[in-house]
């Protein structure tokens, strides 16, 4: 899709891009010297357009993604996402809380659509500056708003690359509610892991921390690793609920990928009991 993109131009906007497309401008390869003429297009324009092109051919073919990301709304970055699927990282953290001066990452995870990698405070979580760097572009659920400012604060990772944040994305296709909520209303189900939250992740650490108890780190790490699993099925599901409002819904469609198996399972006597301390305490 990057290719049939134009929005990312100074100058031209999504209803411009749309009237190229109708006048047989699909791509950037179609932006030839015969079409140029025929276009109700000022000169001035033109050669704008011809030199950002120029410029876009190149960085494609440097495989720099933030180029696109940086000239791009950001509900518009779904369009870089064929293009550099192999260069993804979907990313997701968990911590202690919000963001006070006390509050630290507990654990990481990243999936790259084939490997699932998982990091966890005290035990290898210096491992993760070196894993990021083998990718160019990460995917999140509200990660430039959390997840990324949280990285850089406490684990000091410059963490520069280019980003497609799903929560825009989706919210532009009326999808909001969180994470969860956006799961839900596109039928992703979490079964064994349905009802755990980022508040429930926050005490499933505390239980492993309180009591060395194994089963609640994993249970923890199935929920991390479950949000960036999904994070890929939301990627696609966006992606192709985008390209169906374009003239190339049949040329650019995707098939949703099949999950993978996770790593850990997670333990439903330590969510159980955990639910039943949270509802003795609402009784107090």
């Amino acid at each position: 899709m990057l290719k049939n993109t134009f929005c990312h131009i100074p100058g031209i906007g999504i209803r411009m891009e749309r009237q190229l497309w109708d006048l047989g401008v699909h791509s950037w390869d179609d932006f030839d010297e015969s079409r140029r003429e025929r276009l109700p297009i000022g000169p001035q324009r033109i050669r704008s357009m011809s030199h950002h092109l120029d410029q876009s051919f190149a960085h494609l073919q440097a495989h720099d993604p933030n180029f696109f990301t940086n000239l791009l709304p950001s509900d518009q970055h779904w369009r870089l996402f064929q293009d550099f699927r192999d260069d993804i990282a979907y990313l997701d953290i968990e911590t202690t809380g919000m963001g006070t001066p006390e509050d630290y990452i507990t654990t990481i995870a990243l999936y790259d659509g084939k490997t699932i990698s998982w990091y966890v405070q005290g035990e290898n979580l210096e491992q993760f500056e070196d894993d990021i760097r083998n990718y160019r572009l990460i995917v999140t659920y509200n990660g430039k708003c959390f997840d990324v400012p949280f990285i850089r604060n406490t684990l000091r990772v410059r963490m520069d690359h280019a980003h497609i944040d799903l929560r825009y994305v989706l919210a532009s296709q009326g999808y909001r509610g969180g994470l969860k909520g956006c799961e839900r209303q596109l039928g992703i189900d979490r079964e064994d892991l349905d009802g755990v939250d980022g508040f429930f992740a926050v005490l499933l650490w505390d239980e492993f921390r309180r009591n060395h108890n194994r089963r609640a780190l994993e249970t923890l790490l199935a929920y991390n690793i479950l949000d960036v699993v999904n994070l890929e099925t939301l990627m696609v599901l966006s992606y192709n609920m985008k390209v169906a409002q374009t003239p190339f819904a049949q040329t650019h469609r995707l098939p949703v990928p099949m999950p993978p198996p996770g790593p850990f399972m997670p333990d439903r006597a330590t969510i159980e009991a955990i639910q039943a301390r949270l509802h003795a305490m609402s009784q107090w």
